[in-house]
């Protein structure tokens, strides 16, 4: 398995879907890395990651939101496409297992929006999901 991890600021509001009976959450992350060209200028480079975030957990949506520091981790995905302009050009996609908000969404709200919130796949949270597999034990 190829896995792909990033932090990153979301780009927009995420959309929440039923497709085929199940719950996905759309979202984009972007990453921006500074760097000194070979001039010694600062500059900037963003990278974009498509987010599908298949869950039965969609109370986390209210918190993805624009603006908002989010770690994510999953499956990589490309698809290399011709531009307008006809030049030769890639999306970054990943299907997410794990989503953890970062900080604060840059509001004044505070409160239960700060700190790291997890929800991993459709279950609990990795906390829950390691004390139910103890449960199975013997001792």
């Amino acid at each position: 398995m190829i896995k792909l991890q990033i932090i990153g600021n979301l780009g927009k509001d995420c959309i929440v879907k039923e497709v085929n009976g199940k719950n996905v959450i759309n979202f984009s992350v972007a990453h921006t890395e500074r760097y000194k060209d070979s001039q010694g200028n600062q500059k900037d480079r963003t990278t974009w990651v498509e987010c599908a975030y298949w869950t039965d957990r969609t109370a986390v949506a209210q918190y993805l939101t624009k603006g908002r520091t989010v770690y994510a981790e999953g499956s990589p995905e490309a698809d290399a496409y011709m531009n307008k302009e006809g030049q030769a050009s890639a999306t970054l996609r990943m299907r997410v297992q794990n989503v953890q908000l970062l900080g604060n969404n840059g509001n004044a709200e505070g409160g239960a929006n700060q700190g790291n919130v997890s929800h991993a796949g459709s279950s609990a949270s990795p906390v829950a999901k390691a004390a139910s597999a103890d449960d199975d034990l013997p001792f």
